[in-house]
């Protein structure tokens, strides 16, 4: 089954009904459903910070458990995945993309990942593999 990693800014979109991308990140998840949906716990960590501070902690709590019924798989971040985010940050020192999107980036590689649900256009930057010449489909287009 396909893998999709799926990004805090997905996330966010379809919690926050004021979102610009509410729609086409409700849409988008209607078609992913039955992929294998893939996140990490760094990013439930940032999900929850910011569900919790632009829409309550009663909002942060519900995605929380949205997450715990097993709709999306959880990746555990461990220290050679944060090794090779320094050396993205490194690499790609001239944009502002965070922790969190470089240890995204990260796991992906280690667990084959090709997509990304993402509203975040780090994800559209980013390359790896020989001569930089790998990059991840993002979803939505």
């Amino acid at each position: 089954m396909t893998k999709v990693f799926v990004d805090t800014s997905a996330f966010y979109a379809l919690a926050d009904e004021s979102d610009r991308n509410h729609a086409r990140a409700r849409d988008t998840y209607e078609q992913l459903i039955k992929m294998n949906l893939i996140t990490t716990d760094y990013v439930l960590l940032e999900c929850w910070f910011l569900i919790g501070w632009h829409l309550g902690r009663r909002q942060a709590i519900r995605f929380w458990d949205g997450l715990r019924t097993g709709i999306v798989g959880i990746v555990d971040v461990n220290e050679k995945d944060l090794n090779q985010a320094r050396g993205i940050m490194n690499r790609f020192h001239d944009q502002d993309c965070s922790l969190v999107d470089a240890v995204s980036f990260a796991v992906m590689q280690r667990e084959g990942i090709k997509s990304a649900f993402t509203f975040d256009s780090h994800f559209r930057m980013y390359r790896f593999g020989r001569g930089n010449a790998q990059h991840f489909e993002v979803i939505p287009q």
